[in-house]
């Protein structure tokens, strides 16, 4: 096992975390963003599983958020502002009325402190980032801290950890998409993915929750018994055509927050296991073609995200997953990537 570290553009550094069975993970200290997973597949061939740049300068705006760190909320909060014990707060409006992903000075955009470190059988790296009281709009000074470990079994662990000196809205996730063919060979049309979520929550035409939940059941968003995501991008239904024909909801976790993911032609399978209460399934919809990726060019449908976290619909509706962090708590999550060769 080891960490390698090289300066990018004079400015930033990129960790390489190695296990002994020869899996590597890529990871920024600006924005936490990981530039690459690489993870062999079922003759032995190790390819990179995620979207990347490949011009380094374009994470410096990284406006599809590759592999990035998202907070202090991820996803989009209504209308840019909420109410909290009678106070309201004004966010930045960074998608048409609405505010996204922490805002453009989120945390995909920040510089965060980086250290190494490595044990018998996991190397890793840990970030540190203090926000400022009235940053974004967000109050009180939070201290996050977000771990990376790499460990032999081929898991990479997110560990997700902040305190806040005042109330706040904390929802943390990784923003990476994950396209298991390696070195993007293939649209995710194919990846049949297994979760157990019987209700996901309506968008709106802004992709705003309404404050509905449905129901699963005889839809594209059944994959209790597993499906191929291509159920929702060739046939979508009115939720998937809202969300530009594929899935950018918020699905509920009903006793497992476990998420399996099956690329047949790579025989790789992912496992994502998260103490997060539901997760955000996005399908690159509004990916744009062209762009000048690590493996090739970008194309909608490229890869598929699963930013496990709470849900930002809590701040507006009553019977979502909180993301409120009290002052003197501590915010502690978790989600895990697991690789695998899946034999059947």
């Amino acid at each position: 096992m080891h960490i390698d570290k090289q300066t990018v553009l004079g400015k930033w550094c990129e960790y390489t975390l190695t296990n002994d069975k020869g899996m590597s993970v890529s990871i920024l200290d600006f924005g936490g963003i990981i530039t690459a997973i690489r993870v062999p597949d079922h003759e032995g061939k190790t390819e990179n599983v995620v979207l990347g740049y490949k011009n380094y300068v374009d994470y410096e705006e990284n406006p599809n958020f590759f592999g990035a760190l998202i907070g202090p909320v991820a996803g989009r909060i209504q209308d840019a502002s909420f109410e909290m014990d009678g106070e309201k707060y004004s966010l930045e409006a960074n998608e048409g009325d609405h505010h996204l992903h922490g805002g453009s000075a989120g945390f995909h955009q920040v510089l965060w402190q980086a250290e190494t470190f490595q044990t018998a059988d996991a190397v890793g790296l840990k970030l540190n980032h203090t926000s400022v009281d009235g940053d974004g709009g967000y109050p009180g000074n939070v201290a996050v801290t977000v771990t990376y470990t790499l460990n032999n079994d081929n898991a990479l662990i997110i560990d997700y950890m902040a305190n806040t000196d005042l109330k706040t809205p904390i929802a943390l996730t990784n923003h990476s998409y994950f396209n298991l063919s390696g070195d993007l060979k293939r649209t995710v049309h194919h990846h049949e993915i297994t979760m157990d979520s019987r209700y996901f929550v309506e968008l709106d035409q802004a992709l705003i929750p309404t404050g509905k939940k449905l129901d699963v059941s005889g839809t594209t968003f059944d994959f209790r018994k597993g499906q191929k995501l291509a159920e929702g991008l060739e046939r979508p239904s009115k939720q998937n055509q809202i969300a530009e024909e594929g899935y950018d909801h918020y699905f509920l976790f009903e006793k497992s927050g476990e998420i399996i993911v099956k690329e047949k032609d790579s025989g790789r399978k992912l496992t994502v296991i998260t103490n997060q209460p539901g997760m955000v399934m996005y399908t690159a919809n509004g990916l744009d073609d062209g762009l000048q990726l690590a493996e090739g060019h970008s194309e909608k449908h490229l890869g598929v995200c699963f930013e496990t976290q709470g849900s930002p619909a809590s701040l507006h509706h009553e019977g979502f997953p909180e993301i409120i962090l009290e002052a003197g708590e501590t915010y502690q999550k978790q989600t895990v990537f697991s690789f695998d060769i899946d034999n059947n």
